[in-house]
């Protein structure tokens, strides 16, 4: 028997602990944090640690939408990772991400569609869920930016940050509710404006690929912000108007967040008040596929998402591609506190033969290890500090031992 609707009964996402601020990037490019945020809006960015990867980001925004909808691992039957970060071109990401959080009979599978891939993916769940194929769909956005980021490049290096996003997508057999329209397009006049050069097998890893820095994001910047703020209005117009809806209907927009000006213009062009636009750009600048589904996480956990909202989540990315869907809200935005119980803490299994490196930008590591290095102390001056009260309280008492935690991630 085929569902009557399919809907995200979870959401979830997480930020990696590190953040790299704009005036972190005055001292790496000749920048300031006022030409920054008035250009893009941003202010700072997440940056993964280095045991943090695609999948280790990827399973913790999961396990936490499946938390919020109170759905066990075992029941979901596909998991769509949209990045254009896997931890390696094979095996995908989602196969590794199934592994971390225990399902065992999900199929698994990425999705590479750059900025625009959360909403391309949410699409392809619903046309899952809808046609019968599959019940309980998990749909990630997921990536790493900072280790494709050429942070010697001024252009480029204000914009990208780490996270991951995710929802739950059931089916449901009551009607209503779920994905009313969507358009997904892809203009591949604009591929070589936002890439990635080296790497494929059109140019292979060689000293040469490495020495020209061939392996970090390239990016027309000005034709793509020309052609995005067009295209965004259009996908979402279009969107809008095959659920039978106007801009009026749309309770929230939730956009791809790269840029503030971009996000105001089509805001602009759809008649859109500030207070029906979701906007986090500043905190966590353009994370790709990740940006929609953490904005949305965001905005449900902050009360912005009703039960019977209409929302509207659009996107544009390298290829040109954009996508667009409207969806009608139907779960209880409380059921967000739910997430809370889940750390940030997962085991991504090790291959055997093989030992990585840091893989932290060597742009960065000074900044990161001065402030861990900070933090460590404070900590340990803490620790004496509670030690020496404990001994004043208790004189006769012996001075406890700390016991380090294991953590993985």
């Amino acid at each position: 028997m085929q569902p009557r609707s399919a809907r995200i009964v979870g959401w979830g996402y997480y930020a990696p602990q590190r953040v790299l601020t704009n005036a972190d990037l005055e001292q790496l490019v000749d920048t300031s944090d006022e030409w920054i945020r008035t250009r893009t809006g941003i202010r700072e960015r997440r940056v993964a640690a280095p045991w943090e990867s695609t999948t280790s980001l990827a399973s913790v925004a999961a396990r936490r939408a499946l938390a919020v909808a109170d759905v066990d691992p075992a029941e979901v039957d596909l998991i769509l990772v949209a990045t254009v970060t896997p931890d390696y071109q094979f095996p995908s990401t989602a196969a590794l991400v199934k592994e971390v959080i225990g399902s065992p009979r999900a199929a698994a599978m990425d999705l590479a569609a750059a900025c625009s891939g959360w909403v391309y993916a949410l699409t392809s769940a619903h046309a899952y869920v809808m046609s019968g194929m599959y019940r309980t769909v998990l749909v990630i956005g997921a990536e790493v930016l900072s280790r494709v980021t050429d942070f010697t490049d001024r252009n480029t290096c204000v914009l990208f940050g780490d996270g991951a996003g995710a929802a739950l997508v059931q089916a449901s057999d009551e009607p209503g509710g779920g994905l009313l329209g969507f358009e997904l397009t892809v203009d591949p006049s604009g591929a070589y404006n936002i890439w990635v050069p080296a790497g494929g097998n059109r140019n292979p890893t060689t000293p040469a690929t490495l020495e020209r820095r061939g392996h970090y994001i390239r990016m027309d910047g000005r034709e793509t912000y020309r052609y995005s703020t067009r295209t965004l209005a259009s996908s979402a117009l279009t969107a809008i108007r095959r659920a039978g809806l106007t801009p009026d209907d749309i309770a929230l927009f939730v956009p791809h967040q790269a840029n503030i000006r971009i996000i105001e213009s089509v805001a602009k062009q759809l008649g859109l008040a500030p207070d029906r636009v979701y906007v986090n750009v500043d905190r966590y600048g353009n994370t790709s596929a990740a940006s929609v589904p953490i904005a949305l996480s965001e905005a449900v956990e902050r009360g912005r998402v009703q039960p019977g909202d209409r929302l509207v989540f659009v996107a544009f990315g390298a290829g040109y591609t954009s996508g667009a869907a409207v969806l009608e809200w139907t779960a209880d935005p409380a059921a967000s506190a739910r997430a809370a119980a889940i750390g940030p803490d997962v085991v991504v299994r090790a291959p055997r033969d093989w030992t990585a490196d840091d893989p932290t930008p060597p742009e960065l590591r000074p900044f990161f290890a001065a402030r861990e290095e900070a933090a460590a102390r404070r900590e340990e001056a803490a620790a004496g500090s509670s030690a020496d009260e404990a001994r004043t309280a208790s004189p006769g008492s012996a001075t406890p031992t700390s016991v380090p935690t294991e953590v993985h991630a």
